[in-house]
């Protein structure tokens, strides 16, 4: 792959490609990091802060953007009581929201390194790049240090490189067009090398991880549309929190702005609500669609909406995940892939037989597949507040994983069973407007 030859942007001074890297390395973090300073700033100059130091609130800033890059915040305050001994706690619930917006700052700097790179010289620009980033990481880690809020430099320098690094490998594939030509490698070539059996096995496992990919995506969907409704449904609970805080018109902006942060989160806890494993509120705490059992609540307004009472049709949420399956078996079906059915019917002569083992198998495999991302997912999007009840915040990511697996798999089996004849009823609708076209 040969892409643009050195430069800046479209135009400007030739420079290394280390150079390049690291200067867009720190475009990203003063962008980024001016996101989290104007919130601050906007509640310091409404008097919003005890204590408005400057430096306060440059280590404030600072602390705010090594979070949403996932850094977690060793916390220790004073506790309450007659006793008022000191509590420490991790600060690590990673708003989502936020932290897309360094993701997608690399995401264009992973494009711009890539138009001025050759393959084979693309990766001093990711070096100098994620280099630069590190140290910008591990400063921050240093200056914003306190007696309240320790944070590991370890940490610092390289967790911040996990959705930087993601966004820029991702935009540069984005601009490159494909993974074979961002690493130079002719996957055709290789390929042929290969025996059938392994381009068979290939093709068959390469469309079950995007069924199974589709069906976490479709799920997600889903439950972020059903958060909508929920929202929209518990709208009069969650203004009469914002009126109950009174934090004025400042305040309350940017109390909403950091409930958007955590959006992302709030879709990934609807997914483990619908699945019926349930997410936590705190040590003790379970809401889910087979049951809510919770402790008292901070007052943040998104927690009104929370479902809570007698659920006796919560039980119907579980087919969202279903549907979901149904959605994956029949793109499989349509993708043409299932390789393994047809090396079975050799096998074996008795199609009634291998029909229904290999569908069972594929249900069993993509159900899997989706139930290892939203693992995935409920292990970005849990986490603890700090201190208090609040420790345990999120999806457990192996009940959760469980639950979609079994309810997507038995989606798939339905899905790919009746794919024939939606496919057969959608030939039919195309023949009957045909005629009305002409």
């Amino acid at each position: 792959m040969k892409l643009r030859a050195d430069q800046t942007g479209e135009r400007g001074l030739p420079m290394p490609l280390w150079l390049q890297g690291a200067l867009e390395s720190a475009q990203a973090a003063v962008i980024s990091a001016l996101v989290v300073v104007a919130p601050i700033i906007a509640v310091w100059a409404t008097a919003g802060f005890q204590n408005g130091g400057a430096d306060v609130l440059a280590r404030l800033a600072g602390q705010a953007w090594l979070l949403i890059h996932g850094v977690p915040l060793l916390l220790d305050t004073v506790g309450s009581g007659a006793a008022a001994r000191p509590e420490s706690g991790v600060l690590s619930l990673i708003p989502l929201g936020l932290t897309l917006i360094p993701f997608l700052l690399a995401w264009r700097a992973g494009r711009r390194l890539a138009r001025a790179s050759y393959t084979d010289q693309l990766w001093q620009a990711l070096l100098g790049s994620w280099l630069a980033y590190a140290g910008f990481g591990l400063t921050t880690g240093f200056v914003c240090r306190t007696s309240d809020v320790g944070i590991s430099l370890w940490s610092a320098a390289l967790a911040p490189l996990v959705p930087f690094a993601l966004g820029m490998v991702v935009g540069a594939r984005r601009e490159a067009g494909s993974w074979s030509r961002l690493i130079g490698v002719d996957a055709v070539a290789w390929l042929s090398r290969t025996s059938q059996h392994s381009r068979w096995a290939g093709s068959y496992l390469g469309s079950v991880v995007k069924a199974g990919y589709v069906a976490l995506m479709a799920s997600l969907a889903m439950s972020a549309l059903m958060l909508a409704v929920d929202l929209f449904i518990h709208w009069n609970l969650i203004v009469a929190v914002y009126e109950a805080l009174d934090a004025g018109a400042m305040g309350g902006a940017v109390l909403t702005i950091a409930q958007l942060g955590f959006l992302p989160n709030l879709v990934v806890f609807a997914l483990a609500w619908i699945s019926g494993a349930g997410f936590a509120l705190g040590v003790g705490s379970q809401a889910g669609a087979l049951g809510t059992a919770v402790g008292p609540l901070p007052s943040i307004p998104v927690f009104a909406a929370l479902p809570a009472g007698s659920l006796d049709l919560g039980f119907a949420a579980l087919v969202v995940p279903v549907l979901a399956g149904i959605l994956a078996g029949w793109w499989f079906l349509r993708e043409g892939e299932n390789h393994f059915d047809e090396w079975l019917s050799i096998k074996i002569h008795a199609r009634w037989f291998t029909a229904a083992v290999s569908t069972v198998v594929l249900g069993v495999m993509i159900g899997s597949v989706a139930g290892l991302l939203a693992a995935g997912l409920a292990w970005l999007a849990r986490g603890s507040a700090g201190i208090g009840r609040l420790t345990e915040i999120g999806p457990d990511p192996l009940r959760t994983a469980l639950f979609v697996a079994a309810e997507v798999g038995i989606g798939v089996v339905i899905g790919y069973a009746a794919g024939p004849w939606l496919e057969r009823q959608q030939k039919l609708r195309e023949a009957d407007l045909e005629p009305a076209a002409n």
